[in-house]
């Protein structure tokens, strides 16, 4: 499998996904080179991306503080890409950088177009939501 697909396939989202189904999000992915600096996402702003680092490193900020600091392999805006809704916080390259990127458009024709993949998603996001409500309950 190429590195796009090895990237897309690590990500929890899209744990149940068919290799066939990497292979059309890889289609779908994006491959950007960003400098150091670049602001990826704005808290609070509308943005329907998501990103995965493939090299280099993004910091996670909320209010201003750092909470995370993310490299090769990691990513964020899982969130965002199934609703675009408001982002939780902003992401800026710390260093230069190369990612993938997959947006709210294209991802929901692909699921519009590929009900396997659709359902995939749908039963992590629903596995997500159960183990968050059983946390919750104890």
């Amino acid at each position: 499998m190429e590195q796009k697909g090895r990237l897309l396939a690590g990500v929890r989202l899209f744990a149940g996904v068919t290799a066939a189904g990497i292979e059309e999000l890889g289609a779908i992915a994006d491959e950007i080179e960003v400098r150091a600096g670049t602001v990826l996402t704005h808290q609070g702003y509308r943005e329907g991306y998501f990103f995965i680092v493939v090299e280099g490193r993004v910091r996670i900020e909320r209010d201003g503080r750092t909470l995370n600091t993310l490299g090769p392999g990691e990513f964020l805006g899982e969130i965002a890409l199934l609703d675009a809704g408001p982002r939780t916080a902003t992401a800026v390259a710390e260093t230069e950088a190369r990612l993938l990127s997959l947006n709210y458009e294209m991802f929901h024709e692909l699921l519009g177009a590929s009900p396997e993949i659709r359902a995939a998603i749908l039963e992590v996001v629903g596995e997500r939501l159960r183990a968050i409500d059983e946390a919750a309950a104890i």
